[in-house]
């Protein structure tokens, strides 16, 4: 059963790339993935160069000139060696090589092109971190980049952040119901209200009942209640707000393929990471009960259209509880397709994991339903000692 740990560029730099590399292979584990691509963060990072590492916006490699030349939309420079002789490092110790790549997460090409950003139903473009999937700037950066990552020789292209992301205010004193908060993050920028009209959506109908409901939770009345189904979309904010998230599916999916297709040319192969998962169970492990395969068409993913794009997919199956870690996994693969790879994400340690058996049960029910990887998520960011839960989980699973 094939597995990887996941791992900073920071992490190689800080402790350096033998030892990590001599750490994950002792693991037991069958490669690593390392973040090439990363987003702006601030994490404390227990056995790091500092303890509470800031991460930039920055592709940790140097683009090549002739995939972003005339593009509008180029990576910040982050630690442009970082993959030099990486490959050859981990060959030396039989480990394949994954590249972990954060697409449209990027507050500082958002912060320098607010026009590719997402844009409320207010008008207002008040997430600069994320790009939209439909804006054609956007399109064009992320087939480039995928080509680049793949030019790096490593054995799969890692996608985060391939598709819309979720509302996410640092603070609100005003009390948002899930479907309040779904709305609020949809994107009514000119390319998905037109995307949207093409395929026969009221796109201004759909602002205008979005910007009517939210204007008045605003103004006092009370929050939406439930988890966002698409039955609850529609008594609540009818049948148009339905079509036009509906209808976001296609520019994923199109945008997914472009992806897959440029990833294929350049000799490696694209795993499709879905957020759901992690918005789901993200903060505590105690995910909401829809199955994240049930709730991704609200990040825009139709996971069985993906399912004839994409060669493999990952589950970020950050859940404490075993049962749900199989549920989640055989959910999706009765969504892309048996004869496609699952890979199951597990956290270690906090605030999923808190033993070795629980991680050991986990690995097992992800194998039962089916998963053909299972993955740890991230070196850097666990104690050592939890990270010596991972042969226990490795070793029941062969």
């Amino acid at each position: 059963m094939d597995s990887s740990v996941f791992a900073f560029v920071e992490d190689l730099r800080g402790e350096g790339v033998e030892r990590v590399l001599d750490r994950i292979s002792g693991y037991g584990a069958a490669g690593v993935t390392v973040g090439a691509v990363h987003h702006a963060a601030r994490d404390i990072t227990p056995h790091g160069l500092s303890r509470l590492t800031v991460r930039r916006d920055g592709a940790h490699f140097t683009p090549p000139g002739d995939l972003f030349s005339g593009l509008r939309l180029r990576p910040p420079a982050g630690h442009q060696d970082a993959f030099d002789g990486l490959r050859e490092a981990c060959g030396e110790r039989g480990l394949r090589l994954h590249g972990w790549t954060v697409f449209l997460r990027n507050a500082t090409l958002g912060e320098a092109h607010p026009d590719v950003t997402v844009r409320d139903c207010f008008g207002d473009r008040g997430s600069p971190a994320d790009l939209c999937p439909a804006h054609p700037d956007a399109r064009a950066y992320a087939v480039a980049l995928a080509r680049a990552v793949a030019r790096l020789g490593v054995d799969s292209v890692v996608a985060e952040s391939l598709h819309f992301r979720p509302l996410r205010a640092e603070r609100s004193f005003v009390p948002l119901g899930p479907m309040d908060a779904y709305m609020f993050g949809l994107c009514f920028c000119d390319y998905c209200m037109r995307r949207a009209a093409d395929l026969g959506v009221d796109a201004e109908v759909a602002r205008e009942e979005c910007a009517r409901i939210l204007g008045g939770v605003l103004n006092g009345d009370p929050p939406a209640q439930g988890e966002v189904t698409r039955a609850a979309l529609t008594a609540y904010a009818g049948p148009d707000v339905v079509a036009y998230a509906r209808a976001r599916s296609e520019t994923v999916t199109t945008l997914v393929s472009e992806v897959a297709s440029a990833v294929g040319d350049e000799g490696s192969r694209l795993v499709f990471a879905d957020a759901t998962g992690g918005v789901k169970g993200y903060r505590d492990g105690l995910p909401t009960p829809g199955l994240a395969a049930h709730d991704a068409w609200q990040l825009g993913v139709d996971l069985v259209a993906l399912g004839d794009l994409v060669p493999a997919f990952a589950v970020l199956a950050y859940a404490r509880d075993a049962a749900r870690v199989a549920d989640d996994v055989g959910a999706y693969l009765r969504s892309v397709g048996k004869d496609r790879e699952v890979r199951a994400v597990l956290r270690p340690g906090y605030p999923d994991t808190d033993s070795a058996d629980r991680l050991v049960a986990k690995a097992r029910a992800a194998k039962a339903a089916g998963a053909s990887a299972v993955d740890f998520y991230a070196y850097g960011l666990m104690p050592h000692p939890v990270l010596d839960r991972i042969p226990a989980a490795l070793s029941e699973i062969r």
